[in-house]
């Protein structure tokens, strides 16, 4: 991979953000590293701060006014922002500020002439419900617009292409599945929590009927995505995901056939998808990327069961 005049990750003290940390550093890139640790913890950071990389770390809100001053003192190459929508955002205000934190990333990127900025959005947000014959879905498919979520999603993007044909600020969005792996809270992603459900030897909750279906991306997997997309898929949305429709009836029990814990059942939840899974085309040209682990082996991985 190339090396970078450095890079920054708002939202690098996250699940997904501390990974990539990670991977960046045991590529020899310089990292500097933006949380507000309202969701993130500096605990996901201890292999990161190990490691003997350079690693610097700011306990800062990235649409405070401070942000813009890191960036001109610091000149990231590229910024990569992991913050967006974040899963359990529920209010309107909470999926708005969104566009705030973006906008917040492209003005700092076109004033100091950043080179570019990488995005991860949820592709469940962008595509909204998908008939069965058109998955796993292609970019750049339109669709009613289902919510306030969906909505942004699609505006993100929109802002992205704007303040690169006005500014010339290249993006690369990344449009991504169900990632799950270890870091991750039980109450972001349908894996950790029966993962969790595993570890307490508690029943474990499925919405809904358990027929809907997910597509199911280990870390590992997505965080390759994102450190290709350092200096490829300029301009692009590109999903990352497996392609694979798994229900959360079958995850269950692949997560659970090592116990005798049963299922319970409630309501389906509002705005929940029936159906979900990508196509992942423009990623194997574009990026060079491919997904390579079984949702049976992350799994096992997660859970420590030797394979």
């Amino acid at each position: 991979m190339a090396q970078v005049n450095g890079v920054l990750v708002c939202g690098g003290a996250g699940f997904i953000g501390s990974h990539l940390v990670d991977r960046l550093l045991a590529d020899g890139q310089s990292v500097e590293v933006v949380d507000d640790l309202s969701v993130g913890s500096l605990a996901n950071l201890s292999a990161a701060r190990a490691s003997g990389g350079t690693l610097r770390f700011h306990h800062l809100d990235v649409s405070a006014p401070e942000f813009s001053d890191l960036i001109a003192l610091r000149r990231p190459t590229v910024i990569y922002h992991l913050a967006l929508l974040p899963t359990g955002a529920t209010r309107t205000n909470e999926m708005l500020r969104s566009a705030t934190l973006l906008l917040s990333v492209l003005e700092a990127a076109r004033r100091f002439a950043i080179k570019k900025v990488v995005v991860a959005l949820p592709a469940g947000l962008l595509y909204g419900e998908v008939p069965a014959r058109q998955l796993p879905v292609k970019e750049g498919r339109k669709s009613e617009p289902m919510g306030v979520a969906h909505v942004m999603a699609n505006t993100l993007v929109d802002l992205l292409t704007v303040y690169r044909e006005s500014y010339d600020v290249e993006f690369t969005a990344l449009a991504m599945t169900n990632v799950y792996g270890s870091r991750q809270r039980p109450t972001d992603g349908v894996v950790a929590a029966f993962a969790s459900a595993v570890v307490n030897q508690s029943a474990p909750i499925i919405c809904g009927n358990g027929r809907q279906t997910r597509d199911f991306l280990f870390i590992d997997d997505a965080v390759d995505a994102l450190a290709r997309s350092i200096n490829k898929g300029g301009g692009l949305v590109i999903n990352v995901g497996t392609g694979v429709q798994t229900t959360i009836k079958d995850l269950w029990h692949l997560v659970g056939r090592e116990t005798t814990l049963q299922e319970t059942y409630e309501s389906a939840r509002h705005g929940d998808l029936q159906r979900n899974a990508v196509n992942t085309t423009r990623a194997r040209i574009q990026l060079g990327w491919s997904p390579w682990t079984t949702l049976e082996s992350g799994v096992d991985e997660l859970l420590g069961r030797k394979v």
